[in-house]
């Protein structure tokens, strides 16, 4: 796919009547649901905003007054909307087609009930190196927290395209769930049949049985406000937090040498200003997590006990000390065993986002090691090793 701009326009499908959040939607439209102050809608346009994304049409229908109103033409926050109105009936299909001399050669469709915090250039380069015309986001579900539990609509082959795509999530192939985020082509929508059709069932089934749909999957959880209980969930992860990760070994205690473990609390050794450091990260408001790997467990060194009782010893300590740690991720497992936790994947800075609802790409991680970097680029957050001139105290003085 030769893309020769970078992807700048988003559409956001905004027209529903969001039946499932009665009686809250009997006067507010769906994206407007307010979550922490603020309406849903304008967490998704700023995260585009902070993409680079500027230019986005809003697809409104039901109540879409109310949405307009709030936003106006996005100056106020930093972007510029363009608005397609239409019926609270229309399809999305139908939405998309009425846009169409509005919109850019590419372009990002996002639902307006769904957020997650994509990285644009990622997706840009996906879309780019698979070449397919479509590309769809797609969440992998390997731990059932999608929208549908272990329910899924999507399958992929090895080379990224989608083969399997199920709106009713009843074909058992499918692994993964698509989470409301697409690239677009303008000439695919011009080409859509006219009249009131749904996007997901009219027009993505033939593009994938055309081999035209590529998926960029994500380990990353994503947020909806579909229903009551998925607005709740929304709220927490929307309420404002701060978040660093520490690697443990090298970072918290003395790092043991090469090819040997810390076996036993005997032999837990904090390093200097480590206590300060992590004192000063709980006065400045964050809150402390750790991801470490302990592959001793997997080569018999120790037990699984032992690094627990090595935790609950150093937590006791960091209690002391007015330290709150709120989490403590550990990866057992060897390198052949190909887990997902195991750093340089990303697997437990992930899972510690999805358990205190917080937006990993704004958190912080803090490691010593090539396999920390590796782990929190992949995870999209930004990152921090320890070298001689830089220490867990300077780093730590250093944030806001």
């Amino acid at each position: 796919m030769d893309m020769k701009t970078p992807i700048r326009q988003a559409v956001i499908l905004a027209g529903g009547k969001g039946e499932r959040l009665l009686p809250l939607t009997r006067t507010v439209p769906k994206p407007m649901a307010p979550v922490y102050g603020r309406p849903f809608l304008e967490y998704l346009i700023t995260r585009l905003r902070d993409e680079g994304i500027t230019d986005i049409v809003l697809l409104i229908g039901y109540l879409g007054e109310k949405i307009k109103s709030h936003f106006g033409d996005g100056t106020r926050f930093g972007v510029h909307i363009a608005y397609s109105n239409g019926s609270p009936e229309d399809q999305t299909g139908k939405r998309i087609y009425d846009a169409r001399h509005a919109l850019h050669d590419t372009f990002f469709l996002l639902y307006g009930d769904n957020y997650w915090p994509f990285i644009l250039s990622r997706i840009s380069a996906e879309y780019v190196r698979i070449g397919a015309p479509v590309l769809m986001s797609v969440y992998a579900n390997t731990d059932g927290a999608g929208e549908y539990g272990n329910e899924n609509n999507v399958a992929l082959r090895s080379d990224g395209l989608v083969y399997v795509y199920d709106k009713m999530r009843k074909d058992k192939r499918a692994h993964a769930i698509d989470i409301g985020c697409f690239v677009l082509t303008r000439d695919m929508c011009e080409g859509m049949p006219s009249g009131n059709i749904s996007f997901e069932e009219d027009i993505l089934p033939p593009l994938v049985a055309q081999g035209k749909v590529a998926a960029y999957s994500t380990e990353h959880h994503y947020y909806t406000i579909t229903n009551h209980d998925r607005l709740l969930v929304a709220e927490k992860f929307f309420t404002p937090k701060k978040s660093v990760i520490l690697d443990r070994d090298g970072v918290i205690n003395k790092k043991p040498r090469e090819g040997d473990y810390v076996k036993r609390w005997s032999e837990f050794e904090f390093l200097p200003d480590a206590l300060d450091a992590m004192r000063m990260l709980t006065r400045k408001g964050y809150d402390i997590f750790i991801a470490t790997n302990q592959r001793g467990v997997a080569r018999g060194y120790m037990a699984e006990k032992d690094v627990d009782d090595i935790h609950a010893r150093m937590r006791d300590v960091c209690d002391k000390e007015g330290i709150s740690v709120r989490g403590i991720y550990a990866c057992f497992h060897n390198d052949t065993d190909n887990c997902g936790c195991r750093k340089p994947k990303p697997g437990m800075l992930l899972q510690a986002a999805h358990d205190h609802f917080f937006d990993i790409t704004k958190a912080i991680f803090i490691g010593d090691d090539i396999r920390d970097e590796q782990a929190g680029n992949a995870a999209g957050c930004k990152t921090f090793l320890l070298n001689g001139q830089k220490d867990l105290l300077s780093i730590a003085s250093a944030l806001s």
